[in-house]
């Protein structure tokens, strides 16, 4: 510990816990000890924390120091106490002038220091509530309310000296509390401001403040740009005014604190002396974080019962009990456990009670009790003793943990270094004359937002709200890219994503579309419509900007991770020239790129500073002449449109748009949505083929926090994935095992390790996934989807992690026990380290990585077949009914009772034609011996045929509902006897309701199972070969002279209802009919809809499909207004719900009613469509409909 005064001692810490250091083990040899941080003090005091169990007590100590010179002012607090110094005019100052100083006070809050300027613009910095804060004031006579511009630093009132400097230069300042620095941006108005005037220890601009709000204690070295000022002050030099009190020495009063650490803490006090008068008086003050904890009890005389005074919820209370039960309860304050000092009174006088907390300030509460309130003997503060034989203190609630000053009893002080030296009461575990309090939220270890709270002996982030997780709040919860979320199996909709995962950009709500093969980031601007544009008097060129729905941080980290970005803009004209191609200065231009952008010159379609569209790239353009179709200047409507695709020049970021003055003049433009594809760091990856190879990258600095994520795979049953080393300190993670990984550091406390086992192999050659973080509270470390393995760090101890040596990956800088196999996206706090191209020139190391179909394969459905590709794999969708990104889309069809697919089999005479440039799904062989069909219906019509498979020899097979509602199969597979048919149990399967059929057939036996109903088993007598098949038929069969006149009549019904996912053997024919109808051999005749009748969201019909945009438009730009809105998807929705009423209410009346809806809804139609189309009636052009919009799935809305 060391004092400047022989009392209010305070304990050496480093870093941020207590510090100790070795002794001597003997009488001869010396022990050196060099302090990290230099402690400046006149007094020393040693601990011994052990003692040598076999040598003699004893100690000998020497220090060593440097010369220090202190010239100090003390300021009492008054009403003008202060130094006032005005500097000289003269040539403008230096561009960066600093303040610096030291302070010591008692009090929590007063003007420590005040800077005015110019037009009455004047910086302050103030104690409030123990906290240092930067406040911006304006105006001199009546000065508004002050602007907070940062807060730093906690507890200063703790009568220690703290270090304080302020560094001003053009456009912002460095302010610096005792170790901690936080830059600040200030007002532009504050560019070129200059100080005039600046006061120590009051605001002498402002109206006469209270003595509270001037600073009261000591202050040392006070330099204003190395200009000593207390010097100039004591040398009474004209430019530094002595105001008020001040003394040229520190005169500090003597506050002797307590500090109560743990559970075994307590302080008692006699108190005989009091309860002989009958009168009680017990005060002091106390700080803590704690919400709970025992402040003071004592027995009453005449076992007249106990009195607790405690803290529970933050609130001061009083009970006292007799008997066990509660005589009295009084409770008054709040928020007590705020670390300040709160000041308590105990007072009982002529049978009335009271308790008070910060006097006039705080809260009071009385009572009246029925009996006296005497002490008997002790008075116990914060705790009672481990071992009490007499049983005269007792403690049902909390251990109080904090520090205590100025007690009193009766009135008067008691003095505790009295208490401290055993000459009066008794105590335990205390620490006297300091008080220990520790601040653990400043600074703020919490991050990303996180809100920090604490009690005496920990710290805890609240994350929510914030998309990070962690015990610092360190994690981001939201994965980097729609492709990452497109590997966790999801579909298309609105995402959270965090670019640079746990670094300082915060997450954005984007929509993937994982409806392509690529996997589309959509990025709304503030007008996506197409916009037309009028002649407007005197007004020569059109201005617009764009507003991103996201921030610039977050929009250049966008496009830069992405592998390929576009983003549309079109030009359409009438009489409008654009980039006056070839030869002339452009009329309009744009600007795009980072920041405000660069000016480019050259439009959609086309190549950069080539002032060309995409027209004059192909040689088409209207006008050969012209690289543009607009700059030909006609009177008909014409377009330049295109792609802008050079990530350099994204996003667009205003349009200037400069031939729409002159009379005739028409145009319209459109700037579609940022859409990117593709995630550089997510399949960034290299192979490690020796046990000797290693990648090397500079030092990974992750003093407080370090989380290392990444994806590995391996055929080794052991090796290091990552591994960096310091003096003393390291980090590493290895495969130890093969089933088990190893997280372990050192930052000077020893070796810490935290251990996850996995119940399977992790030498599978399967990607597997780690996660590694490691801060001030914890280390965790998860494997995959198994549950988090964390190591709590010690409470006191050190927390900074110094590493120097470089970060090697895949192996260690001794070259033993490196990996084999692939690491993939490693990521050091949010920063993806570049493996591909440092592998690139490393011997033993590939880049890339093959094999993603072992992991990922399975989210290839529904016999869809992963393929593999250089940097991920797809799904090939042939093979199956269904389709989609992962062939998990259903392809359903409304039928209606004219509707017939007709697919054909090959002829005979085609079975050796090259058939290789058709879909794998078209043909199946001619003869079968078995059939492996599926499919799903929704139908209220029987009896309704399904299904219908002819062949050339007059076979067939039929799937049909039968006039009872049930499920028939017939086979017919010798001409010459009739058809067997196979009849199901199940029944209702004509109610409207999604139901799904799967038919399997080998040779003679058949089995049938219908939704989650028991399979059913069926024997054919027939040989078993199905001989020539010819046709597949769903719907009306219109070729039915070779039927069965009970089925040909039911043939030519045809059927009304959903068919959907229908597979035969190899064959998708519902498939080739929506998808690949021109070619494939299909014949469609009557209406074929594809719709979402198969999905089972739609078994309510009053579902509606919901598309979930971004937020909504900021606004529209410049004088434009949209010209043509977006297809609308409440049409679908208005569709669906009348096509409910006409089949369900068969009524007059409810007809009549949606004739009268139907005329509403028209009539509001006609009327957005003469708003829209005001101008001339031969504009050709409409809004295109975002592609999002124009997704086959259902977009949902993920929170994640």
């Amino acid at each position: 510990m060391f004092s400047d005064t022989g009392h209010n001692w305070k304990q050496y810490r480093q870093e941020d816990s207590i510090g100790s250091f070795p002794g001597n083990s003997n009488a001869d040899s010396v022990v050196q000890y060099k302090l990290q941080q230099p402690a400046i003090a006149r007094f020393l005091r040693l601990i011994p924390l052990d003692w040598n169990p076999s040598g003699r007590i004893g100690l000998r100590l020497e220090t060593y120091g440097c010369p220090y010179t202190s010239d100090v002012v003390s300021l009492d607090g008054g009403s003008r106490s202060s130094l006032v110094y005005r500097l000289s005019p003269g040539p403008k100052r230096a561009s960066r002038e600093v303040v610096s100083l030291k302070f010591k006070t008692l009090r929590n809050c007063g003007t420590l220091l005040h800077a005015e300027g110019q037009a009455g613009l004047s910086l302050s910095l103030e104690l409030e509530r123990g906290k240092l804060l930067l406040l911006l004031r304006q105006g001199r006579t009546s000065p508004s309310e002050p602007r907070r511009l940062a807060s730093l630093g906690s507890l200063l009132d703790d009568q220690h000296w703290h270090h304080v400097a302020v560094e001003w230069r053009s456009s912002h300042l460095n302010l610096t509390v005792d170790k901690n620095i936080r830059r600040v941006q200030i007002p532009a108005e504050f560019n070129h401001w200059e100080i005039e005037q600046l006061s120590v220890g009051a605001a002498h601009s402002q109206k006469p403040a209270t003595s509270k709000r001037n600073f009261q204690g000591c202050l040392e070295n006070l330099l204003y740009n190395d200009l000593n000022l207390i010097e100039l002050a004591k040398n009474k030099d004209n430019q530094v005014t002595v105001m008020g009190n001040v003394t040229f020495s520190c005169a500090e009063p003597v506050s002797v604190a307590v500090t109560f650490p743990g559970p075994l803490s307590f302080l008692q006090l006699p108190g005989a002396t009091a309860s002989v008068s009958g009168v009680v008086t017990v005060g002091f003050q106390f700080r803590t974080w704690n919400k709970a904890g025992l402040l003071l009890t004592f027995d009453l005389a005449q076992k007249g019962g106990v009195v607790w005074l405690y803290l529970s919820e933050a609130r001061l209370r009083l009970q006292i009990h007799k008997a066990g039960r509660a005589l009295l309860e009084l409770s008054t304050g709040s928020g007590l456990n705020d670390g300040q000092w709160h000041s308590v009174e105990l007072n009982s006088r002529q049978g009335r009670l009271t308790i008070s907390v910060d006097k006039e300030e705080g809260g009071t509460a009385h009572a009246s009790p029925s009996f006296p309130v005497a002490i008997e003997r002790h008075l116990f503060f914060g705790g009672c003793p481990a071992e009490d034989d007499r049983q005269e203190c007792r403690n049902p609630f909390n251990i109080f943990q904090g520090c205590m000053r100025l007690l009193t009893l009766d009135n008067r002080n008691v003095d505790l270094i009295m208490v401290q030296q055993k000459q009066l009461g008794n105590y335990s575990n205390l620490q006297i004359d300091m008080c220990g309090i520790i601040d653990r939220c400043s600074p703020n270890r919490c991050e990303h937002g996180g809100r920090c709270s604490q009690s005496w002996t920990i710290f805890h982030c609240n994350c929510s709200g914030s998309g990070y997780s962690g015990a610092t709040c360190h994690s981001s919860v939201y994965e980097q890219s729609c492709e990452a979320y497109k590997h966790n199996g999801n579909a298309s909709g609105h995402f959270y994503i965090d670019v640079d995962g746990s670094g300082p950009i915060k997450p954005q709500l984007v929509y993937c579309n994982m409806t392509e093969e690529n996997t589309w980031m959509g990025i709304q601007h503030n007008n996506t419509e197409l916009t037309r544009l009028r002649p407007s008097p005197g007004v020569n060129q059109h201005l617009v900007h764009f507003d991103y729905s996201t921030e610039e941080e977050q929009l250049s980290a966008v496009i830069s991770q992405s592998e390929h970005c576009e983003q549309e803009l079109s030009y359409h004209c009438r009489k409008s020239r654009l980039l006056n191609t070839p030869e002339g200065s452009p009329f309009s231009w744009w600007r795009g790129g980072p920041g405000p952008g660069r000016i480019q010159n050259y439009w959609g379609g086309a190549q950069p500073s080539s002032q060309q569209c995409a027209c004059g790239l192909q040689g088409d353009c209207v006008d050969p002449q012209h690289y543009c179709n607009c700059d030909a200047d006609r009177l008909e409507w014409n377009e330049d449109s295109g792609l802008l695709t050079h990530k350099e020049t994204l996003p667009i970021r205003s349009l200037v748009l400069g031939d729409i003055q002159r009379p005739g003049s028409e145009a319209a433009y459109r700037v579609g949505p940022l859409r990117c594809h593709g995630d550089k760091n997510f399949w960034n990856a290299a192979f490690f083929d020796k046990e000797t190879s290693y990648l090397h990258f500079p030092t990974f600095h992750g003093e407080l926090s370090a989380e290392i994520s990444f994806l590995f795979k391996t055929t080794a049953s052991s090796g290091v994935f990552l591994e960096n080393l310091g003096i003393k300190d390291f980090i590493r993670i290895e495969l130890s095992s093969s089933t088990q990984v190893v997280f372990s550091f050192d930052v000077g406390n020893g070796p810490l390790a935290v251990h996850v086992e996995s119940n399977i192999p992790l030498n599978d050659n399967r990607w597997h996934r780690v996660r590694a973080e490691r801060n001030v509270k914890e280390a965790s470390l998860r494997l995959d989807e198994l549950p988090v393995a964390t190591q709590e760090a010690p409470a006191d101890g050190h927390f900074h992690l110094q590493l120097n040596s470089q970060l090697f990956i895949g192996g260690t800088a001794s070259r033993q026990k490196g990996f084999r196999g692939c690491i993939r996206s490693l990521q050091l706090n949010g920063v993806t380290l570049d493996l591909e191209e440092r592998a690139k020139i490393t011997p033993g190391v590939r880049p890339g990585c093959p094999g993603h179909c072992s992991s990922y394969g399975s989210l290839c459905q529904n016999q869809g077949r992963c393929v593999e590709r250089a940097s991920g794999f797809h799904c090939d969708c042939g093979l199956s009914a269904f389709t989609g990104v992962f062939c998990h889309t259903e392809l359903s069809a409304s039928f209606k009772s004219e509707t017939s697919v007709s697919y054909t089999f090959k002829e005979p005479y085609e079975l050796s034609r090259n058939s290789s440039a058709l879909p794998s799904s078209i043909y199946s062989d001619m003869t079968l011996r078995g059939e492996n069909i599926s499919l799903s219906f929704r139908t209220n019509q029987s009896p309704a045929l399904l299904l219908y498979v002819s062949s050339y020899y007059r076979e067939y097979l039929a799937l049909l509902i039968n006039k009872h509602d049930k499920l028939e199969v017939r086979y017919k597979l010798d001409s010459s006897r009739e058809a067997e048919v196979l009849r199901s149990r199940v029944r209702s399967l004509a109610n409207g309701q999604l139901h799904t059929v799967t038919i399997r057939r080998l040779t003679d036996s058949v089995s049938l199972q219908i939704d989650q109903n028991a399979r059913e088993d069926f024997n054919l007598t027939s040989d078993g070969e199905f001989n020539a098949i010819k046709s597949l038929v769903l719907g009306k069969v219109h070729d039915s002279d070779e039927l069965d006149p009970d089925l040909a009549r039911l043939a030519s019904l045809g059927f009304t209802g959903c068919l959907s996912v229908v597979h035969f053997n190899s064959i998708s024919p519902l498939k080739a009919a929506l998808l690949h109808p021109d070619t494939s051999p299909v014949v469609i005749t009557g209406p074929l809809v594809q719709s979402n009748c198969g999905s089972s969201a739609s078994a309510n019909p009053y579902a509606a499909e919901n598309t979930h945009h971004l937020s909504g438009k900021k606004g529209e730009s410049g004088s434009g207004q949209p010209l043509v809105n977006a297809i609308r998807t409440d049409s679908a929705l208005i569709g669906g719900v009348i096509a409910v009423v006409i089949f369900v209410i068969v009524t007059v009346l409810a007809i009549t009613a949606r004739f009268l809806y139907q005329r509403k809804e028209t009539y509001r139609n006609q009327e957005v469509k003469e708003v829209k189309q005001e101008d001339s009636q031969d504009f050709p052009f409409n809004n295109q409909t975002d592609s999002q919009n124009a997704s086959s799935e259902n977009p949902k809305e993920y929170f994640i």
